[in-house]
């Protein structure tokens, strides 16, 4: 898709249901009474029954559930790599259900990084390389991108190992390099799936330290998992059950007020 392609957004708060009451806050998800179904055999699984939720620019969520309880459904839902059934979703102000599958595509790889607990890599290509990859599909001229390719990477600790393989890193600077790639466009949202369920103890501390990093650093970042110690590492958990959710609550972790 053209860099140039122009999708239309709304003003911060226009237009949608309940932003008034976050005053000076800049809404960048915003779900009113999202459904999702899947038939199966001859039940049919309703993955999402009318989710409702508000993400602010600089916030770190956590969407937590046991298997079946909707958060992957969310997820892709959140990150345009599915439509629901009914409902609304606004990411950064423009109304997703308007959109076309191509206009969909680029406000996908414009807005949204993703963080995947397989790491996505190339195999033949090294670190700078495979954090290129995504200015290379919008279009943007090779040393441009190498510079912000090499930036992304010294910020998630990589400036030495820009030069390796994934088959010459470790398991969690391989995640540090899927990290990079997902922060080179400098998108509205970091969204992670399962970032640590690979990674052994230690190596999941140190990713995690490293949400923590960017967070602080005013990144807005929606990690989904199933495990409570990594939720916990967020300032606010959504805990979702049946395709509802059941809780939203700002997490009591040491530092936070």
């Amino acid at each position: 898709m053209p860099p140039s392609a122009h999708i239309a957004r709304a003003a911060p708060g226009a237009a949608i249901p309940g932003t008034s009451a976050l005053p000076g806050r800049d809404p960048v998800i915003v779900t009113r009474a999202l459904t999702r179904s899947f038939p199966m055999g001859d039940t049919v699984i309703r993955a999402l029954q009318g989710v409702d939720v508000t993400i602010c620019r600089g916030e770190y969520v956590a969407i937590m559930g046991p298997s079946g309880s909707g958060k992957s459904t969310l997820m892709n839902i959140i990150g345009c790599l599915d439509r629901p059934d009914s409902g609304q979703y606004w990411l950064n102000g423009t109304p997703v259900a308007d959109l076309g599958d191509t206009e969909l595509a680029a406000l996908r790889n414009r807005e949204i990084g993703f963080v995947f607990q397989t790491f996505n890599l190339l195999a033949r290509a090294d670190a700078l390389h495979n954090v290129e990859l995504p200015l290379i599909y919008a279009g943007v001229g090779r040393r441009e991108r190498a510079e912000r390719a090499r930036v992304a990477l010294q910020q998630v600790g990589l400036g030495e190992r820009m030069t390796h393989r994934p088959s010459e890193l470790s398991g969690g600077q391989r995640q540090r390099v899927a990290v990079a790639r997902a922060l080179v466009t400098r998108p509205s949202l970091l969204l992670a799936d399962e970032p640590t369920g690979n990674l052994d103890s230690a190596t999941t501390a140190d990713i995690l330290a490293l949400f923590d990093t960017l967070h602080a650093g005013g990144n807005t970042i929606v990690l989904v998992t199933h495990e409570s110690d990594v939720a916990e590492r967020a300032e606010r958990c959504v805990r979702m059950r049946d395709g509802r959710i059941e809780s939203d609550t700002l997490s009591l972790r040491k530092g936070q007020g």
